[in-house]
């Protein structure tokens, strides 16, 4: 999930199998896969490295590298042009980042609680630094998050 779990340990974490079964939803492509490959992402494919340069296809899964400050910029970016999936990143309400995805976003899902996420090992995390938002682009995604309502709070855009 992020490097504030776990000082000097791996970056690599994987998201617990009950989002997806919340979700109940498939997916093309996972486009920020850990190294591993995605543990439980229910999806045909998936890519580790240069993601961000390479052309994505269908409905994607992203739970990008939560990095440093605004390191998650550039994945929403492409994201939200893509047009077509699902992406977690943590809450990060105040953060211009976080405020832009929330205007482009045609829904999203403040979850219920801190999600533990999962390590490479299959040990489960302690103490996650924040609670996460679940992202959606296009109809699709949007009909997910809405079956997913045991997850978190929903919100819809706005359409004017």
């Amino acid at each position: 999930m992020s490097k504030w779990e776990t000082i000097g340990a791996s970056d690599e974490w994987y998201t617990p199998a009950f989002v997806f079964e919340a979700l109940d939803e498939g997916f093309d492509l996972d486009v920020a896969a850990p190294l591993m490959g995605p543990r439980h992402v229910p999806c045909g494919s998936w890519m580790h490295e240069n993601s961000l340069a390479l052309m994505w296809q269908g409905f994607v899964w992203m739970n990008p590298p939560f990095g440093g400050r605004n390191s998650l910029a550039p994945w929403l970016d492409k994201f939200f042009a893509h047009g077509n999936g699902i992406a977690l990143t943590p809450d990060r309400t105040s953060a211009p980042w976080w405020q832009d995805a929330s205007e482009r976003a045609d829904a999203f899902m403040f979850t219920r609680g801190k999600i533990k996420f999962e390590r490479p090992d299959g040990s489960i995390g302690k103490s996650p630094g924040s609670g996460v938002t679940l992202w959606a682009s296009g109809g699709r995604a949007v009909d997910a998050l809405t079956r997913a309502r045991s997850l978190g709070a929903l919100c819809k855009a706005v359409t004017q």
